[in-house]
């Protein structure tokens, strides 16, 4: 088990060591979604120049790409599988290196959260067949979430594989690392809530069962491009899109399961999703970590400097992802730093095409060329 964590006040403009990488800051640009790589899923110069723009941060972990057709979850998600998707996110991880930024990509598996509609008529699969309640919004328009096809256990092997390949396809792309997507609802994270995850084999029932397969595929990935490349992120006690987890006692159980697992890896990283920061599941999770945790305070509420700050005063985390203030201020490093005023984002404009509220977002006027 670790040893205990020793108070160390820090900033957010300190350096800090993640895997292989060297980050002049704390500041981590969040995964988020853009939907702006078009119906094939190739990113362009337009994304290339949004995350060019975005490389003073720390590190900017990419937008959910997907490792297989199946896999996609949205319209206008880019991907990890053809070779045109792979030359554009070469173009992208060059331009972002030349600005002298550092980027990972997260690996995706939607699960049950796409349609046949989305995924190119694949049935969406998931631990078990249980569909979400409710609509999602495809190319025909709102349809009711398909009933999952559940996963055999033959088939584990195949989707751990995905991810495999997919991380090996990020790597050849120039990315300097991935990170796998364990949250928010998606296939890692539907195993882990007993609310999608109902299997009675290996992979379900307790919660040391739930965590197995995200275990698997951790370890799978790592072995295949180096642990030090590798990050995850978790969302514990989210309940979004139906993955319901509100038993903290089996929370704690399973996601502690999951962590005292991959904990002897030495990831680059921990993320976690989570709006009580300081209280005792994401610190213990911390604590059984042991390696660096990157913090992430919610979707609802905008991160502000004092929050960020803070975070790491108290020694909470090791950095702090951030969201739409990275959108809205493509330099904010300096302005946080400097106390300089902030743009405001502009959220009709988040899943649309085009430059607009994606790459016209202005540096501050002041600052130096």
């Amino acid at each position: 088990m670790p040893a205990e964590r020793k108070y160390v006040q820090t900033d957010l403009f300190s350096p800090l060591t993640l895997g292989t990488l060297e980050l002049p800051n704390r500041l981590v640009m969040a995964p988020l979604t853009r939907v702006r790589s078009g119906s094939e899923g190739i990113p362009g110069p337009l994304v290339a120049e949004h995350y060019r723009q975005r490389a003073s941060l720390g590190l900017i972990v990419s937008e959910g790409t997907y490792p297989c057709r199946e896999g996609r979850g949205f319209s206008g998600q880019p991907g990890l599988v053809t070779e045109e998707q792979l030359a554009g996110w070469r173009k992208v991880t060059d331009a972002v290196h030349g600005a002298g930024g550092r980027i990972f990509a997260q690996v995706m598996h939607a699960g049950r959260v796409s349609h046949p509609e989305i995924n190119g008529g694949f049935q969406t699969v998931a631990p078990s067949a249980v569909a979400i309640d409710g609509v999602i919004r495809t190319p025909a328009g709102k349809l009711p979430h398909a009933e999952p096809r559940e996963l055999s256990e033959p088939e584990l092997d195949e989707v751990r594989d995905i991810f495999v390949r997919g991380a090996l396809s990020a790597v050849e792309a120039g990315f300097d690392g991935v990170e796998l997507h364990g949250a928010n609802g998606y296939l890692l994270h539907e195993f882990l809530s007993p609310a999608s995850n109902r299997r009675t084999d290996g992979y379900g029932g307790s919660p040391q069962a739930r965590a197995r397969f995200v275990v698997e595929v951790v370890i799978a990935v790592a072995a295949a491009i180096g642990a030090d490349r590798v990050g995850l992120r978790i969302s514990p006690e989210h309940n979004i899109q139906d993955a319901w987890e509100q038993d903290a006692e089996d929370v704690l159980a399973t996601y502690g399961a999951l962590v005292d697992e991959i904990a002897p890896l030495n990831l680059a990283y921990l993320s976690i999703l989570h709006n009580n920061p300081a209280g005792n599941l994401v610190q213990e999770l911390r604590r059984r970590f042991g390696s660096p945790v990157l913090l992430n305070t919610g979707f609802s509420v905008v991160t502000t400097r004092e929050e960020a700050a803070g975070l790491l005063e108290q020694d909470l985390c090791d950095a702090v992802a951030v969201g739409r203030p990275a959108i809205a201020n493509p330099d904010l490093p300096l302005r946080w730093r400097d106390g300089l005023a902030l743009n405001t984002p502009d959220q009709s404009t988040f899943y649309t095409d085009g430059a607009e509220g994606y790459t016209d977002y202005p540096e501050y006027a002041g600052a130096p060329a």
